[in-house]
């Protein structure tokens, strides 16, 4: 992989094959971190992928998990 200037940053071109590998789309904010001597990427949800795990579990709370207004503000 080759690092490049990007205005006053440095960029890395990532490989086709690793990006479609990893799902990766324009865009999308990644991290990068060190694992021992291994460095791993690891995406952050995109909104359609938080919006669609929010649809998946509406209106399926058990009534015993649901919170009250004037229990979450007793003191």
């Amino acid at each position: 992989m080759q690092i490049a200037k990007w205005g006053n940053s440095l960029a890395v071109r990532l490989p086709a094959d690793l990006v479609r590998e990893l799902g990766l789309k324009e865009g999308d904010q990644i991290d990068l971190y060190k694992d021992g001597t291994t460095f791993k990427v690891s995406r952050h949800p995109r909104a359609e992928d938080i919006l669609a795990d929010l649809h998946r579990f509406r209106g399926r709370l058990p009534s015993s998990g649901r919170l009250s207004r004037d229990t979450a503000h007793e003191r």
